[in-house]
């Protein structure tokens, strides 16, 4: 009997323990040595709580029974060695014994907690770093098939929650020592009281930690995906600040907003809920033990004042255990409400580097000859159509080549190939008769430079701007006049009283369409790159301006390779050679007038601009 196809095979998340085993193989050598050297610490630490909790037997019984104490087999050694002969003279050394113990536990305590947060905030940051290293790596067709805002949470807020784990990891494996310490100790004191308060405490947590466990995986969930929806409605709403002022949607964008924002506060608020409530019930129930304790030991011969020592001890240890427990229990919430999060952002850390990530740059390609595409097809997979299907051209250096062809005919992913941007599905894009691929994608993307069609605009100075990537400290002032002269933004950069170090405003909101686009060209020429790659550059230009910019390209170097990418042909009136696309297809390849004087080419051309 055959399996209905539309039964969904059921998907088994990873248990927390793959997770934590999976996030310690990406932390490095060196954070791993300083957590086991913080686990050393949570050692001497857990130590000194017990010498302290050890000393409140002797200190309350010198202040109650000072006789007993004196002739006590435990305190022989000490009495003989300070010579103390009188009960009255051991009042001052176990009272300065137990301030010493109580304050040196404490400090401890205290370094304990600052290196655990210094360190899991550390631990943070180095994946925060290597999330955001991996992603930059990642070939271009991951890029654009996956969600920038589902990247943004993953490495800002998801990130962060990692960071939580860290911390609540850390804390639970030192509260583990000094809890075994502590329990050990009172152990000691009285082992049936002792094991009494354990489990009933314990029992507690137990059960209570068993009925939350889905309602966390569920907020765990619903978290993770609320975090990219918070993140995807700020993009959307703040990205298109324009059209959503001259529409009136703010009221649409603040409610999608306002759904993500809610439900995620909401999981967050179960989560702080189920983290918190047991520790009102466990301490009524502490006091309830302590009052029965009390109780019992009083009916005991000698009374209450016999045993006031070990009730002390006893009241001491629960003080210290109830928050340990505490701490245990809410730590293990914190981790088990953030287990989708943790996920995301492990997927994200398993991201594979190419090879050359870890090698040194490469030298520019030197390129004399040719670029060819030979019988380059190409999809994204193998159940979309082809995008390119069959293309064959020649480039020669020092040319200028158009692109014309409808919206979807393949011009860009064309020049996607020919920047090994994409890799052909079948045939070769060969530069100079080399195969680009492996260590020479890398020298042959340096040779290129790209001029969209929206000129990204950091909002810094206009140097930085067409130096983008360059360390301010390194910019080359004299090959940035350089290459605003070759753009021909010059003029107006210079003639601002701030000059190159003009603020452009985010995305470049104070400068004119023309003035970007002329940014992005002498973007291009800093670069010194050999061959220009202009993918609609001038489509969203004016006339006027289109050809300004046009002019400023054609009077570029000679020596220099330009491949533009069109909607009008009259943008390629200077080309060598005009190459036409459709259907992923060369339909026609020729120069400009041969272009205007066939009029079923001059046709199709219209057709498609139309």
């Amino acid at each position: 009997m055959s399996k209905d196809p539309e039964q969904q095979i059921e998907v088994i998340p990873p248990s927390l323990f793959d997770l934590l085993r999976r996030l310690w193989q990406h932390i490095s050598r060196r954070r791993k040595c300083q957590f086991l050297m913080l686990l050393g610490l949570t050692l001497v630490s857990s130590l000194f709580e017990v010498i302290s909790l050890g000393a409140v037997l002797p200190f309350i019984g010198i202040l109650t029974q000072p006789e007993k104490v004196l002739d006590s087999p435990l305190m022989a050694g000490v009495v003989q060695t300070l010579g103390i002969s009188s009960a009255e003279n051991l009042v001052l050394p176990l009272t300065i014994t137990f301030a010493v113990a109580a304050v040196v536990a404490g400090g401890l305590r205290l370094l304990l907690l600052w290196v655990s947060i210094r360190l899991a905030n550390a631990t943070g940051a180095d994946i925060s770093i290597e999330v955001f290293r991996r992603t930059l790596y990642q070939p271009y067709h991951v890029h654009v098939a996956r969600s920038s805002s589902e990247i943004i949470s993953g490495i800002t807020l998801k990130v962060g929650t990692v960071t939580s784990v860290l911390m609540s990891l850390v804390a639970v494996a030192t509260s583990v020592a000094l809890f075994v310490a502590i329990l050990l100790a009172l152990l000691a004191i009285d082992p049936m009281v002792a094991t009494v308060a354990m489990i009933s405490f314990g029992v507690v947590y137990v059960i209570i930690a068993w009925k939350a466990r889905h309602r966390l995986a569920r907020n765990s969930q619903c978290i993770a995906r609320e975090q990219t929806q918070v993140v995807k409605a700020l993009q959307e709403g703040l990205g298109a600040i324009r059209d959503v002022l001259l529409d009136g949607t703010q009221a649409v964008y603040s409610d999608v907003y306002r759904k993500a924002i809610q439900q995620l506060q909401r999981a967050r608020g179960e989560n702080t809920y189920v983290n918190q409530a047991p520790r009102y019930a466990l301490e009524s129930l502490g006091m309830v033990l302590i009052a029965v304790l009390a109780y019992a030991l009083s009916r005991q011969s000698g009374g209450i004042g016999a045993m006031l020592p070990v009730l002390g001890a006893l009241a001491l240890g629960a003080q210290r255990l109830l928050p340990l427990l505490q701490l245990l229990y809410g730590n293990w919430v914190n981790v088990s409400g953030s287990q989708a999060a943790l996920t995301d952002v492990l997927d994200l850390l398993d991201q594979p580097l190419p090879e050359d990530a870890h090698q040194p740059v490469p030298e520019p390609f030197k390129f004399q000859s040719t670029i060819r595409l030979d019988n380059v097809h190409f999809r994204f997979n193998s159940n979309s159509p082809w995008v390119l299907d069959g293309i064959n051209l020649d480039i020669h250096k020092g040319s200028r080549i158009g692109f014309v062809g409808s919206t979807g005919s393949g011009k860009s992913t064309a020049l996607d190939l020919l920047m090994s941007l994409l890799e052909p599905t079948h045939g070769m894009v060969l530069v100079d008769g080399q195969l680009i691929s492996g260590k020479l994608r890398r020298a042959w993307q340096r040779t290129i430079a790209h001029v969209p069609q929206s000129i990204y605009l950091a909002d810094t100075t206009l140097s930085e701007n067409i130096a983008f990537g360059v360390p301010p400290e390194q910019i080359d002032l004299d090959r940035v006049r350089q290459a605003a002269e070759q753009a021909q933004i010059a003029e107006f950069i210079e003639r601002s009283p701030d000059g190159y170090s003009a603020i452009v405003g985010e995305r470049g909101i104070r400068l004119s369409g023309g003035q970007r686009q002329r940014i992005g060209v002498a973007r291009a020429l800093y670069k010194q790159a050999t061959v220009l790659i202009f993918d609609e550059a001038t489509s969203a230009l004016d006339s006027t301006t289109e050809k300004a910019l046009m002019g400023a390209i054609d009077n570029l170097n000679r020596d220099l390779t330009i491949l533009i990418v069109a909607h009008r042909l009259t943008t390629l009136r200077n080309c060598d050679k005009i190459v036409q696309l459709e259907r992923g297809q060369m339909v026609e390849q020729g120069s400009y007038e041969h272009f205007v004087n066939n009029d079923s080419v001059i046709s199709d051309l219209e057709r498609t601009e139309t």
